[in-house]
C-alpha cells in the first residue's frame, strides 16, 4: 500500500514544531479542561457531572435506548458508561431494564425525575455559550471544524506516513 509523506508546515521552522504552544492537541485539551471547569459549576445546580449530563442529553433527545446505543452516541465503552448509569439510577433519574428477548441487552429509560430535569437543564447551553465569549457563527464554525478533525482522525487514513 502506497503512503505519502507528511505535508510540510508552511512558515514554521523545524525547531518550532516541538513547542508546546504549537501542539493542536494541547490547545484542544486545555480548552476541554476549561469547559470542564465551567460545566462543573453550571451542572452543580442539577446535581450532575458532565458525563452524566451527556447521558441525559442523549436520553432527552432519543428516549429509551440500549446501553450500547448510548455508548455509541457518546463514544464511551460500557465499562465507562455502566458506573455513570448506576449513579444516575441511584439518584432516581433513570431506570435500567434488561431486555426480555436478550438478557445481555439493557435499556435505559428516563424516570419522571429525569424527564422533569430537562426543564431545569434548558439554561445550561445558554450559560456555556455565554461563557465562551464567542458569537453564534463562531461557535458553529468551531463545531464544524472540530467535527471535521474528529472524522479525519477517526478515519485512520493509512495514506499518511506517520513514520517520518
Amino acid at each position: 500500500m502506497a503512503t505519502t509523506a507528511l505535508p510540510a508546515l508552511p512558515d514554521i521552522p523545524d525547531e518550532e514544531l516541538l513547542r508546546l504552544d504549537r501542539q493542536v492537541c494541547f490547545s484542544l485539551n486545555a480548552a476541554s479542561r476549561a469547559f470542564g471547569g465551567v460545566y462543573r459549576v453550571v451542572l452543580q445546580e442539577l446535581g450532575l457531572t458532565y458525563p452524566q449530563y451527556l447521558v441525559m442529553l442523549v436520553l432527552w433527545e432519543h428516549g429509551p435506548l440500549p446501553v450500547k446505543q448510548i455508548g455509541s452516541y457518546l463514544r464511551l465503552d460500557s465499562g465507562t458508561l455502566s458506573p455513570l448509569l448506576k449513579r444516575l439510577e441511584a439518584a432516581g433519574h433513570v431506570r435500567r431494564e434488561r431486555s426480555a428477548e436478550d438478557e445481555r441487552s439493557v435499556t435505559v429509560h428516563l424516570t419522571d425525575s429525569g424527564t422533569a430535569m430537562r426543564e431545569q437543564a434548558l439554561n445550561v447551553p445558554r450559560r456555556i455559550f455565554a461563557a465562551t465569549g464567542l458569537s453564534l457563527d463562531e461557535v458553529t464554525a468551531l463545531q464544524s471544524l472540530l467535527n471535521r478533525v474528529t472524522a479525519r482522525l477517526d478515519s485512520g487514513d493509512p495514506a499518511v506516513d506517520c513514520t517520518g
